[in-house]
Formats: C-alpha cells, structure tokens, sequence
C-alpha cells in the first residue's frame, strides 16, 4: 500500500527574499527582483538584466571552510536546507540515519568554479595549477552530497537532472521514494548560481533572454504582446518531504500534502516546447489523475510562463485544453515575473509559492503584464499586477526544460 507524503518544512533564498517569510511577503506584493547585472560586466551582452540575490553573502551562513570547498549552487543550497529542517522540527538524534535522504537538483551545478578555474588557466603562464577541489565544486550532485554530509543523512541521495524541470523532477522523485517506503523524511528542491559571463552568454546568444535593459525591472512579462524572453535568476528552494503517520506520530507542523506528480517528454525540439503543448497536457492529465483529481479540483496554477514568445502560447494552450477550453474556477500566475527564471531551482521556489498560497488561501501576481497577447486563450484566469484573495485546496506546479521534459506536482490541504 502507498504511504501519504506531506510537506514539513519549507527554506527558500532568491532574488526577492532570503527566506520564506520574506519571500512570500515580496511576492505578494509583487515585487520585481530584477535589475542590471552586479555579478559581472555586461556591458556588452545582449541582455544586461538578471534577478540576482539582494543583500547577501554566504559568510553570514556559512563557515570559511565550507565556503572554501563549495560552489555558489551548493551554497545556496546548504542554507535554503537549513531553513527548510529547521522549520521542520526535524529530530536528527531520534531518526535511523538511513530514513532520511537527500534528492536535490540543479540543471548547471557549479558554473562559477568551473569558469574561474578554465579563465586562470587560460590566463596564466599555461602551468596547470587546478584548485584540488575544482572537481567537487562543479559537479551536479555535489550539493546533495554536501547536504547529507553536513547533517549526517545516510539514505537515498543523488540529484536528477531535467533542464528547468529539475526541481520538480527532484520533488517527484522523493515523493515517490516515501510512498513506496523507502524512506521516512527526504530533503529535496533545487538550486542555481548560473549568473556568470559563459551561462548568461549563452542563452543571450539564443535570444532566449529579454534585452529590455532600460527598465530591468520590467523586463520579465509572461503573456505580454510586448514579451521579448525571460530574465535569468538565481538561488534555492528546499521542502521537507515525509512519510504522513510519520509526521503526525511526531506532531510535525504539516503544510500540505503531495497529491500526485508526472513527468513526460515532447519529444520535439532541443529547446522550444511543442507549439500545442502535447507533452504538458498529458503530464497535467498525469499528475492530476495519480491524485484522483480533475482540473476542475485545481484552485491555483503556477504555471512555468518564463516571459518567451514561444512557450508563454505553448503552455497557455496546453492549460486551455486540459479544461475543455471553458471558464473554471481555476487561478493561474506567473511568478517568474518577479523571481525571474531559476533555472533548475524554479520548481522548487514555485512549489513554495503553491504551497504557500494553499497555506494563506492567497494568489501570488503576475506583475508587468500591460496587454496580453491576443493568442492566448480567453478562458484562462491569470491573476495580473496584484494579488487576491482565493481559497486554495489544491495547488499544482508546472516546469518545463529544454530537452523537452515536462514535470508536474500538485500539492492538497490536508
């Protein structure tokens, strides 16, 4: 028999808050965490415009030695993860170190270390003088390791990797661990630090991201007709799942329930998502049905929405369809507009915001969006510039990455 899964303890770091309060606080008032670029010199990109982390540093939260041996990504996820078992309550001592894991994501790893250390090489006097922990720094399942190491978590632990999907990914993974038994507690979510010359170049040079420079600010507009692609972010967001009679047995603070979850592929392009969003309808039809849920039992949809032309339509129409392309109750935003993209780690601040919204029975905005597109369909209720009040019993998350990956959670007040 599978085992209920609930959230326990939620830690998040991002561009409009370096912990939950503050960042569900931003978001509902709608609050851009965008701006130019501090973290390097674009001046001649394309694109100059990022949502970077506001008034922090690692040292506030983490000792020398460990800054010293980490990337920026597995930083940020060693201080979302601590937010997250401390809100938990989580009782180390009392646990089988065995029945805790760690599945945690990122889509790039550690970026940073890996650039710095090919430019001092390309730069010196062409003597390799790599740093010993170059190779521990960049790798994608380093953060995980780092979390179990740090707090002594013995179970289950790898990161998957999916593109933008990551985090949800992640999520799904430690969902389906914990019902089957297979663990009792899993720390999952997703981090990024991709904000350095080569990764934001590159997605620049693909015209992925938006070039509205002037008003940076405003420059993340999902649905917009004047949406020019999104604005890249960075940071982390960390859930507690658990085992349900678990959690109950040790009077955890319960803050929903996973209800079900989905992944498929479009199998149709390297990057752009199929233009009538095939393989989000079948993950949302997935998700949905593993819950013994319809869309009509859906409140809230935080929907990937990055601000691009192509897949802003794409999943506007796989939404549509999935209701028989008729008015529900169902709310929808674009957070995107205020954290910019994550990345990997999107679907876990995302995931967050749905939980979050079921928790306060409130809908986070969709901010800069003036006009909307005329494609996308008029059934669809997107909550635009200010948020509202709306009773949430069941909140899902879409996130969608190149490669064509598709993965959906949805979450229920238990």
């Amino acid at each position: 028999m599978l085992k209920r899964v609930v959230v326990t303890g939620l830690g998040a770091l991002t561009p409009i808050g370096n912990n939950v309060d503050s960042f569900w606080s931003n978001a509902i008032e709608g609050k851009s965490g965008a701006g130019k670029i501090s973290h390097f010199d674009a001046s001649l990109f394309r694109s100059q415009v990022a949502c970077e982390l506001k008034d922090f540093s690692p040292a506030a939260y983490l000792d020398r030695a460990e800054i010293k041996r980490t990337d920026l990504y597995t930083q940020y996820a060693l201080i979302a993860t601590d937010e997250a078992v401390n809100d938990s309550g989580f009782e180390f001592s009392k646990m089988d170190p065995f029945d805790v894991g760690v599945i945690w994501g990122s889509a790039q790893g550690g970026t940073d270390t890996f650039e710095s250390q090919m430019r001092e090489y390309v730069e010196g006097d062409g003597t390799p003088r790599f740093n010993p922990f170059f190779v521990p720094k960049y790798l994608i399942n380093m953060a995980s390791g780092m979390i179990s190491l740090r707090n002594g978590y013995m179970g289950v632990n790898y990161s998957p990797v999916s593109a933008c999907a990551t985090a949800n990914t992640a999520i799904m993974d430690a969902f389906n661990y914990i019902r089957l038994g297979k663990a009792k507690i899993i720390v999952t979510g997703g981090s990024e630090a991709p904000i350095t010359p080569a990764a934001f170049g590159g997605f620049s040079s693909m015209k992925a991201m938006s070039h509205r420079n002037e008003d940076p600010q405003t420059a993340a507009r999902p649905f917009d007709i004047d949406r020019d692609g999104f604005v890249m972010g960075e940071g982390a967001g960390a859930l507690i799942l658990e085992e349900y009679e678990h959690a109950v047995k040790r009077g955890a603070k319960i803050y929903c329930e996973v209800l079900g979850s989905a992944m498929t592929a479009d199998a149709y392009h390297m990057t752009a998502t199929h233009p009538e969003g095939l393989g989000a309808v079948k993950a949302m039809q997935l998700a949905l049905a593993e819950g013994g849920l319809t869309i009509d039992d859906v409140d809230y949809l935080n929907m990937h929405a990055t601000s691009t032309p192509v897949g802003d339509l794409s999943e506007s129409k796989a939404v549509s369809n999935i209701t028989g392309h008729k008015k529900t109750k169902l709310k929808l935003s674009a957070t995107k507009s205020m954290t910019g993209h994550l990345l990997g780690a999107a679907g876990a601040v995302e995931a967050i915001l749905s939980i979050k919204a079921i928790e306060n029975g409130i809908i986070p905005p969709t901010i800069n969006t003036q006009t909307l597109d005329p494609e996308v369909p008029k059934n669809l209720n997107i909550v635009l510039r200010e948020a509202i009040d709306h009773p949430v019993r069941v909140a899902m998350s879409n996130t969608f990455g190149f490669g064509g990956h598709n993965a959906i959670t949805v979450f229920g007040k238990v």
